[in-house]
């Protein structure tokens, strides 16, 4: 079969880094720009999606509907605008059209519709269903005997869900080396476990990586923002042929933006122009 999917192209760290800074201008600047939009988890996402892919998948911004191209769910939906951002920066889209995120009629909706927009493996927003449907692209593969690896980014928030670990029992039972979960455990979602004073902030679940290895899940842990260890983890991931891996990557909600990080009021705030200029700032001068 003829394929014209390419591997990721940036290996430099460097530059990965450089991405991982634009990346996380654009998010701010087009919630900024949309005044609506989720900033605390796409900037602690930011690193994981531009290492995946820039440096790791198999796939062709020219060719987005290729058989053979490796497969990426963002599960943590609500973290649309990383995704979009680094689909751009990859070619799957002008950057301009960032400027039209979250308005009517635009292939940027608030949640992923792969219906809109090329490059989307799955429609995701409902959190803990992209799990299952990674299962299913994982088995396909397999029934086809196509060799893609099939990569899913959950939030640790959502792994609370019911579904994930139903679908961690089945991914394990059908031994699916060929299928990874990142889980970009930043510790701080919207809302913890509720309490007798109403919503704590507490973790959203201790030793994620504990719980995927009773489901017979290989695990890797390691710092979601160091791209060393990412493209580490990725290739570990690949390797692997004992059944499913799942990397815990520990990250920093609102990663990048010292006024952002460790704070929830972050989760889902808009930045006022003030703001902005100083996160820009920012992030401009951890490049000089």
């Amino acid at each position: 079969m003829t394929t014209h999917t390419q591997t990721g192209t940036v290996t430099d760290i460097a530059e990965l880094r450089r991405l991982s800074a634009r990346t996380r201008q654009l998010i701010l600047e087009t919630v900024h720009h949309a005044g609506a939009g989720h900033v605390g988890g796409p900037l602690s996402v930011a690193d994981i999606l531009v290492n995946l892919y820039f440096n790791r998948l198999r796939i062709d911004p020219e060719n987005p509907g290729d058989p053979a191209r490796d497969r990426c769910i963002l599960s943590k939906g609500h973290s649309s605008i990383a995704l979009y951002t680094v689909l751009a920066l990859r070619g799957y889209l002008p950057v301009e059209e960032l400027a039209t995120f979250d308005a009517i009629d635009s292939r940027l909706q608030g949640h992923p519709d792969l219906r809109a927009l090329p490059g989307l493996d799955m429609s995701t927003g409902s959190l803990g269903q992209g799990l299952s449907p990674g299962i299913g692209m994982a088995l396909g593969a397999r029934l086809a005997k196509l060799d893609f690896h099939t990569w899913v980014i959950l939030g640790d928030g959502e792994i609370q869900e019911g579904q994930i670990w139903e679908a961690a029992f089945v991914a394990s039972r059908y031994r699916l080396h060929n299928l990874t979960a990142i889980v970009d455990y930043n510790r701080l979602p919207q809302f913890g476990w509720p309490d007798a004073s109403g919503f704590t902030r507490d973790e959203p679940i201790d030793d994620p990586g504990g719980k995927f290895a009773a489901f017979g899940w290989n695990v890797i842990e390691i710092d979601g923002h160091d791209h060393d260890a990412l493209g580490g983890a990725f290739d570990a991931a690949v390797a692997h042929r004992d059944g499913p891996t799942v990397i815990v990557a520990h990250t920093i909600k609102g990663k990048g933006i010292s006024f952002m990080e460790h704070e929830y009021n972050w989760h889902a705030t808009p930045p006022d122009e003030q703001q902005l200029a100083d996160a820009v700032a920012e992030l401009q001068g951890a490049l000089a």
